[in-house]
């Protein structure tokens, strides 16, 4: 296999390195930004030097982002390129158009490390439906957010603080918005939701509600009820829909969840036979995520061509099919609040069974309201 791979950063070098050892598959170019003479001749700055070389059969687009990502993998694939992708957000925004035109050209499309990174997630999802039907996925799919939670229930930090020291070992961006509003994890999870249900979600209209405002106060009055509080992903069969969203959830402390330590994620699913199987590992990283993505261009080396479902259609997403208790701070309740309070702890108060849509709608009005409200859904 010759692989031209575009982009060179964290992990195309990954890539490059696992090439190296092997002879089976072999990185002819490499699309840079700007020079690399590590790279020789095999660098380019002209994505075309890529597409119209008919050695290359396999494209390895590992460069991130919207655009040119979209550009390069649509020629790629019109081309009669297979395209193996690390990328969510190209993936999650354009799924029905890359699967049609993959299928349209015979051609293979795999995106195994654009969910999960090192875990071998999607892969397993697909291996799943062979036998089974997937009532129910989910768990945690972004490690920066992890890293916060986790620091803040093993001491007392406030979340600037611990948002800062993520940002100085490099587990979160300059721009941290997409890990702890809940970007990253709806991308993770439109595509796993699409994989798994045979479904077209749309991406923006899953709801969600990130961990921007939790404070160590509120940490501290989970932990004083026997909880942990992580932020999940959940996406489930109701009737002839799907329910997903995403929300920072208590979990038992002594649940799977509540053990998942610094960085790592944690993605589970439920079969109608096979019961939960869960997957534990590095979400990100150059090689875990690179190996995920050598393991997809040597599937389509043994003859992979099929994306991980062949089928796909319009779903409807019901935020009502889901209910349980909340926790909320304010500190300006209203009356619908205060009609559905069950209980009151130090910080906040406990709510009743409320439906997921109805909460997450009320909490996105209640931040213009009071900008540091904070929910936490209760399972």
């Amino acid at each position: 296999m010759n692989i031209g791979l575009l982009g060179f950063g964290v992990v195309g070098r990954g890539v490059y390195d696992f090439a190296l050892n092997r002879e089976d598959v072999t990185v002819s170019r490499v699309l840079v930004r700007s020079p690399k003479p590590e790279l020789g001749a095999l660098a380019t700055e002209q994505v075309q030097d890529i597409l119209a070389d008919p050695t290359i059969d396999t494209v390895v687009e590992v460069m991130g982002g919207l655009h040119p990502a979209y550009e390069y993998i649509c020629a790629a694939l019109k081309a009669g390129k297979h395209v193996v992708t690390a990328n969510k957000a190209v993936i999650s925004a354009y799924y029905p158009e890359f699967i049609a035109l993959a299928k349209e050209q015979g051609v293979a499309l795999r995106c195994t490390a654009a969910v999960g990174g090192g875990i071998p997630w999607l892969v397993n999802l697909e291996r799943c439906k062979r036998l089974d039907q997937v009532m129910e996925l989910g768990g945690i799919m972004n490690g920066t957010s992890n890293f916060i939670m986790d620091a803040m229930h093993a001491a007392p930090v406030s979340f600037p603080a611990i948002l800062k020291q993520a940002q100085e070992l490099g587990y979160a961006e300059a721009d941290p918005s997409a890990d702890i509003d809940g970007d990253d994890i709806r991308r993770k999870l439109t595509i796993s939701a699409n994989v798994a249900f045979d479904a077209l979600l749309a991406e923006e209209e899953i709801p969600m509600f990130g961990i921007r405002t939790v404070t160590d106060g509120d940490i501290a009055a989970f932990q004083s009820h026997g909880f942990v509080c992580k932020l999940i992903a959940t996406a489930q069969r109701c009737g002839e829909g799907v329910c997903a969203f995403i929300e920072p959830t208590l979990v038992d402390s002594h649940e799977l969840e509540a053990a998942v330590p610094a960085n790592f994620n944690l993605i589970s699913y439920s079969g109608q036979w096979t019961g939960r199987q869960s997957y534990f590992g590095q979400g990100a990283g150059r090689y875990p995520t690179a190996y995920n993505v050598v393991q997809d261009c040597l599937d389509i080396l043994d003859g992979q061509r099929n994306f991980y479902t062949e089928a796909m259609a319009p779903t409807a997403l019901d935020g009502d099919a889901v209910a349980h208790p909340y926790y909320v701070r304010t500190s300006c309740p209203d009356a619908w609040l205060e009609s559905i309070t069950a209980d009151r702890w130090e910080c906040g108060v406990i709510t009743s069974a409320v439906s997921v849509g109805q909460m997450l709608t009320w909490a996105h009005q209640q931040v213009q309201k009071d900008p540091t409200c904070f929910i936490a859904g209760i399972r």
